[in-house]
């Protein structure tokens, strides 16, 4: 009797399934690729060998009362030191209606998410917002030798803890549950990500 395996309708079944099986997992376990503002941050990452593991923001986590919780961007993992959860949020600089800078707005869900996993890593984790900020004037957030060439473009990437950040932010928009700190007091407490490495 012939084998079936090796008929051209099993092989496509097989291709079919390994196709469906490969989309799920970059569906779950990878981050996506289209938002430049963490494709660049991921590059810096690999450029100055700064081990990570990129999670796939698009997955909410189920949880018990049958909300969702927004994933994280990137872990990154030390032996010594913080450890960090992160969310990127990418802004201009200058940037908004109005050609501002130092936006620095967050959602409520990205605050609710980095929490939660705070409480779940344990407390070699602290939860970190990285703003990376995209050149698009003569000025910019970190001198010149801090910033980070992607792809024709710079950007500078700033980052400040939840511990930091909490206290000090009010509701910018009730509708969208956004909220942001007074622009000076951010600058204050923000710092350049390479110091939350270097820790």
């Amino acid at each position: 009797m012939r084998s079936s395996w090796g008929s051209s309708e099993n092989h496509e079944q097989t291709r079919y399934n390994v196709g469906r099986a490969w989309l799920y997992v970059r569906k779950y376990f990878f981050m996506l690729r289209w938002n430049h503002y963490e494709m660049a941050f991921e590059a810096y990452l690999k450029e100055r060998k700064i081990p990570f593991l990129a999670m796939a923001e698009r997955y909410r986590n189920p949880l018990e009362d049958g909300s969702t919780l927004k994933n994280l961007d990137f872990v990154i993992s030390r032996p010594v030191g913080t450890s960090w959860l992160i969310d990127v949020k990418g802004r201009k600089f200058p940037g908004g209606k109005h050609g501002g800078y130092w936006k620095h707005w967050t959602t409520r869900d990205d605050l609710v998410g980095l929490r939660h996993w705070e409480n779940m890593f344990g407390e070699r984790f602290s939860s970190l917002l990285v703003f990376a900020y995209l050149i698009c004037g003569n000025k910019s957030p970190l001198p010149e030798h801090q910033l980070f060439e992607y792809r024709q473009r710079l950007y500078g990437f700033v980052g400040i803890s939840i511990a930091d950040y909490l206290p000090e932010i009010r509701v910018l928009s009730p509708k969208w549950h956004t909220f942001a700190m007074p622009t000076e007091r951010f600058r204050q407490l923000a710092k350049p990500f390479e110091d939350f490495i270097a820790r």
